[in-house]
């Protein structure tokens, strides 16, 4: 099979690989996508109710509004997936599915890359790896997988129906773990969620999203301490409307609360002490961005309803002033664990590039590597708070296409 050239090689055809290809399509410069899968896989691969974290008008590209979604409302796993394929026939992006890079090294005298995929060998002068932040999910080495219960990562979980009867513990409370937790609990199960450290933003106060609160107060903005950094666990949800995650509301609808999970032994689950605590910092959270935002109102003289009942807290539940620290899942007729704990970059498994940290994290400037040609696209912490998220990823795309395209004009 002859080996195919191409000038710029894009790995994923999610968000990230879509927002590179409109860019590098508008500058006049040619491209291949390449997706393992179908167009925006990871978001077919979520759970059956899951919806946007952000509303309609805001987590969407500039070219494109969600057709059939209030603007104010949160979009739908299918509507997000179909707004993708349009978007993709949109801007008539080249993409090829159904195609995985198994590897991908430098060519012996650095003029470009080699992609050996599932369906032959590409040559290209620019890679840009856009294989998003969620590459490898975690499961803490805690509970063995012989321990008897039913164990998936919350990349696996599809609906409560998934699930064998019994109670469900659910590890992290950011917005997957959360939203996970009040789905199971709605159905009838008993659920016991695990709170570690988090963000815990309003979902709406004086009259605007939370995500609006974030652009107006420079958030988005904020650039990461090092540019490897991990997603900040954020408890928010899109979920019945959009809502406050409010975790004393949850347990008085049943919900239990525990620490983040120590260690397992004999059946037994150990949590950490520090519930409260996590509480706490979260509530501290949510309070210092009503702060931010009334000081803002008043610094830009804005005429936005007064929401003083946004600051009542209710007292700490009793699973917080007295936590469980030990628990016998089966006697609490637990059967199983959903692990919503995050993921993992996989780079070093198929990009055999000297581009890494010990850690395997990428070394880069803004998504550009220290490898000439090489660039990496979607990730946490890439230039600023907003880069894995959609309308994120599109500008630091655009920063990218003219490094690229800065690199064809010194070589022409």
């Amino acid at each position: 099979m002859p080996v195919e050239k191409v000038d710029t090689l894009i790995i994923g055809g999610g968000q990230a690989g879509l927002a590179m290809s409109e860019h590098l399509g508008k500058r006049g410069l040619s491209h291949l996508i390449v997706e393992k899968g179908q167009i925006a896989s990871s978001w077919r691969g979520r759970w059956d109710s899951l919806v946007a974290n952000g509303p309609a008008w805001h987590d969407r590209f500039p070219g494109m509004t969600f057709p059939g979604v209030d603007p104010d409302g949160f979009a739908p796993r299918k509507n997000i997936v179909d707004y993708f394929v349009s978007y993709a026939q949109q801007i008539s992006a080249p993409i090829r599915c159904d195609t995985e890079v198994k590897t991908l090294h430098r060519k012996p005298d650095g003029s470009g890359f080699v992609a050996e995929t599932s369906t032959g060998t590409i040559e290209a002068t620019n890679v840009v790896a856009a294989t998003g932040a969620f590459q490898r999910p975690v499961i803490p080495a805690i509970v063995p997988d012989d321990a008897g219960f039913n164990q998936i990562h919350s990349f696996s979980y599809r609906n409560p129906d998934q699930l064998p009867e019994g109670g469900v513990l659910v590890i992290g409370a950011g917005s997957s773990g959360a939203q996970i937790a009040d789905e199971l609990m709605r159905s009838g199960r008993r659920v016991f969620l695990s709170v570690g450290p988090h963000d815990r933003p309003p979902r709406r106060y004086r009259g605007r999203d939370f995500v609006w609160w974030l652009g107006v107060l420079g958030m988005w903005d904020a650039k990461p301490s090092n540019t490897s950094a991990d997603h900040v666990t954020i408890a928010v949800s899109g979920a019945h409307g959009g809502h406050t995650v409010d975790f004393r509301e949850l347990t008085s609808r049943g919900m239990t609360l525990v620490g983040r999970a120590q260690s397992f032994a004999n059946g037994e689950m150990a949590f950490e002490p520090d519930l409260a605590r996590n509480i706490a910092l979260g509530d501290a959270n949510y309070l210092a961005m009503l702060d931010a935002a009334d000081a803002y109102v008043a610094r830009e003289g804005l005429d936005l309803p007064e929401e003083p009942e946004a600051r009542i807290i209710a007292p700490d539940p009793e699973c917080v002033t007295d936590p469980l620290l030990r628990l016998n899942l089966a006697r609490a007729g637990i059967t199983s664990i959903v692990w919503a704990t995050g993921y993992a970059l996989d780079f070093t498994r198929w990009l055999k590039v000297d581009a890494f940290d010990p850690s395997g994290a990428p070394v880069h400037e803004r998504g550009v590597a220290k490898v000439p040609g090489l660039y990496f696209l979607g990730l946490a912490g890439l230039s600023r708070r907003a880069s894995p998220f959609i309308w994120g990823v599109w500008h630091d795309a655009d920063y990218l296409a003219d490094h690229i395209a800065g690199r064809k004009a010194v070589a022409a």
